[in-house]
């Protein structure tokens, strides 16, 4: 979350912030608890002083054997409001937390203003987008054609937005996920695989509590989450920690599955596996000094476009501006792969800079020369598993309906055709 005391001495600036955003929100209730937190802190400190000299002055009265009866009734008096205004100090200090939590991260100045996804700035492409002497399917189709994706099924067994992988298809997600970690292992990151279960602290720790407990899976009579991505659970690992700084820059890279409500979203990409409620994912995760951040972002972005490069996948990099920029990043660079099925580039991994916005909320800090301050946070998808594979199947179709499987997953696939 932002400083308190930032958002209280820049009020205009962090207002001005907030409206390059998407969402309204309410930055003068912060300001105005944190003034009310003050005033009690001032009303007990006062009457603790009072207090103290009401007991000096009984003492002396005592000693010389006078009636300090008033001064007593005084004290007790005093003590009541003090317990009164404490507990009313326990609850502002508390919406405050929840006030402040509500706020989002302020946008870096080199992200672009703009009110929503058409304004994000293309940075870069790879390769062109694929082209068919034939009609191309989509990979639903494809998926459904080689009984490798069971949709049917999937509805059957729990509801909509699920899929059975069957076959070639469970052996190409397993490839694939198999393939980005090995990648990522090579390329410096530590693996975890976490719990896919987390507790409130830890969603909100990451940023999705609580402004958006409707978008998750929570289980019925815990007080836990099933995960929305593995930043929640790798991030939180050093939640409540302080690093040595000569220990950072710390990588990491995690697969697990991931779940999301998706509230909000009805109608859109109803078929396929572009949005499921469950869905496969490689996530990279850094811990870093507060100097080297912006490096850091850079060089993930271009760790997670190494997959796609891998995999000779067509795809563009995209710098978010303020409107579709996420709750707690500061900055974030979308991939996004091409999807011949809709004709665009579709989101296929969001690499984010948090700055210390989370470190805060997580009190994660590293120690410098005897001096602490809080780390900078950064994740991304190094890629989406289940996107990685719808790209796969539209973008390596034959016109006889088979799939060539990509070179780099052949060893891992032990065939070069899904048919």
């Amino acid at each position: 979350m932002l400083d308190i005391r930032f958002i209280v001495e820049n009020t205009q600036l962090v207002k001005d912030a907030m409206a390059t955003r998407s969402g309204t929100y309410d930055v003068d209730k912060v300001v105005a608890l944190d003034k009310k937190r003050r005033e009690i802190i001032g009303e007990v400190e006062t009457l603790k002083a009072d207090r103290n000299k009401i007991t000096a002055e009984v003492a002396k009265i005592k000693r010389v054997g006078g009636n300090a009866d008033e001064l007593i009734a005084r004290q007790k008096t005093d003590g009541e409001k003090i317990k009164t205004l404490d507990a009313e100090l326990s609850r502002v200090t508390s919406d405050l937390r929840m006030a402040a939590l509500s706020i989002p991260n302020i946008p870096d100045k080199s992200v672009p203003i703009g009110k929503d996804d058409s304004e994000n700035v293309e940075q870069r492409r790879f390769m062109q987008p694929t082209h068919f002497d034939f009609q191309p399917k989509a990979h639903w189709d494809i998926g459904s054609d080689l009984d490798i994706l069971d949709p049917v099924t999937a509805a059957k067994i729990t509801g909509a937005r699920f899929t059975v992988y069957k076959g070639l298809g469970a052996r190409l997600e397993r490839s694939v996920y198999n393939f980005m970690l090995d990648t990522h292992i090579a390329n410096g990151y530590t693996e975890i695989f976490p719990p896919y279960m987390v507790n409130r602290d830890s969603m909100t720790g990451t940023g999705q509590l609580p402004k958006f407990e409707d978008d998750a899976f929570s289980l019925k009579n815990y007080d836990y989450f099933l995960i929305p991505t593995a930043e929640v659970p790798v991030t939180n690992m050093l939640r409540g920690e302080v690093v040595d700084a000569a220990k950072l820059p710390q990588w990491y890279c995690a697969y697990t599955a991931c779940f999301r409500a998706e509230a909000g979203s009805a109608g859109r990409d109803t078929r396929g596996l572009i949005r499921q409620h469950q869905f496969n994912k490689v996530e990279l995760v850094k811990f870093t000094m507060p100097d080297k951040s912006w490096d850091e972002l850079e060089s993930l972005t271009n760790e997670a476009e190494k997959i796609l490069q891998l995999l000779k996948l067509p795809y563009r990099v995209v710098c978010l501006c303020t409107g579709d920029l996420g709750f707690s990043s500061a900055k974030t660079y979308d991939i996004e792969v091409w999807m011949p099925s809709y004709g665009r580039y579709v989101e296929i991994s969001s690499c984010s800079n948090f700055l210390d916005y989370q470190a805060r909320r997580m009190n994660i800090k590293y120690k410098k020369d005897g001096k602490t301050g809080l780390v900078h946070t950064l994740n991304g998808s190094g890629l989406a598993v289940g996107r990685t594979v719808a790209a796969i199947l539209e973008n390596y179709q034959n016109a006889d309906g088979t799939v060539t499987v990509p070179e780099a997953l052949v060893k891992y696939m032990g065939t070069d055709i899904i048919k």
